[in-house]
């Protein structure tokens, strides 16, 4: 039997005050259950923005700067269509694919910035409120180390309290030791004074991985980044870095290698339901 893991999003009274731009600053753990026990727990900060703020923010930051270099900036490229274009329409589009119309939204993204020049973003989390302030939709953005990258669109159903679950099948390939016919659950908490996102995924109906990532929520400031440069130096090499550290690691524990699968030819799967069934996948 699995021993049961602590769950960052157990007892969730976040969102009542609605979303606002953020850093969280917190960890990501990630734990292998099988065929071997591999776990990892790394200290980490992301940015939590309104795509509409972004342009904006380097009026009011020194330390941050839009589409040029800086000690802490972003660059549209890094995600969406990662051609330069604007990413707020990139995601509107695939919402309408998904039945929905995205007029008057907000849009979230959580996701690490270019630090000192460089970023790699294992995974963008686009949160999508309505006019409302109702949180209706995610999109997950996954990269992997070979260049690649695909998002899971996943509606979140009126009414739900508390804690947000979700599955999907596994249609992108991500890691070099799973294979690709798993299954992801997702379990998290809507941004307030803490974050929260629990990804489980399984293989045959049995847990492989559990990853998640918490943050308490700190102001986007110059006085918050200059400490950030602090306390974490160089903390976008070092995923990269750990990355590939921890999968030596699996190896050498005799993780079995899987070549790389083809990516899809749609850059976001459709999710439908939060059973997870999808459509427009390949």
């Amino acid at each position: 039997m699995t021993e049961r893991m602590a769950d960052p999003t157990e007892n969730d009274p976040s969102g009542a005050e609605g979303p606002r731009s953020c850093v969280y600053v917190g960890e990501v753990m990630h734990h292998r259950l099988r065929p071997m026990d591999h776990k990892f727990v790394y200290r980490t900060f992301t940015f939590f923005v309104d795509l509409d703020e972004i342009p904006a923010m380097t009026d009011r930051m020194r330390l941050f700067s839009h589409e040029k270099a800086g000690v802490f900036s972003w660059r549209a490229a890094d995600h969406g269509p990662r051609d330069g274009s604007p990413i707020k329409p990139w995601v509107e589009g695939h919402l309408r694919r998904g039945g929905f119309e995205p007029k008057g939204w907000r849009i979230f993204a959580l996701c690490l910035p270019r630090m000192l020049g460089y970023v790699f973003n294992p995974l963008t989390t686009y949160y999508c409120y309505d006019p409302a302030g109702r949180l209706a939709a995610m999109l997950y953005e996954v990269k992997n180390t070979f260049g690649d990258q695909h998002g899971y669109l996943v509606p979140v159903e009126a009414g739900q309290n508390g804690p947000l679950t979700h599955a999907c099948d596994k249609g992108f390939h991500v890691s070099p030791f799973i294979a690709m016919h798993a299954r992801y659950h997702f379990k998290l908490r809507r941004p307030g004074e803490k974050m929260s996102l629990v990804i489980r995924e399984t293989l045959d109906n049995e847990d492989l991985l559990v990853a998640s990532q918490t943050g308490h929520r700190k102001p986007l400031n110059d006085a918050t980044l200059a400490r950030l440069l602090v306390s974490h130096p160089l903390m976008t090499l070092k995923i990269i870095a750990g990355i590939h550290w921890e999968a030596l690691h699996l190896w050498r524990k005799g993780a079995k290698y899987i070549p790389r699968a083809t990516p899809p030819v749609r850059d976001v799967t459709i999710v439908t339901g939060n059973s997870g069934s999808t459509m427009e996948a390949t």
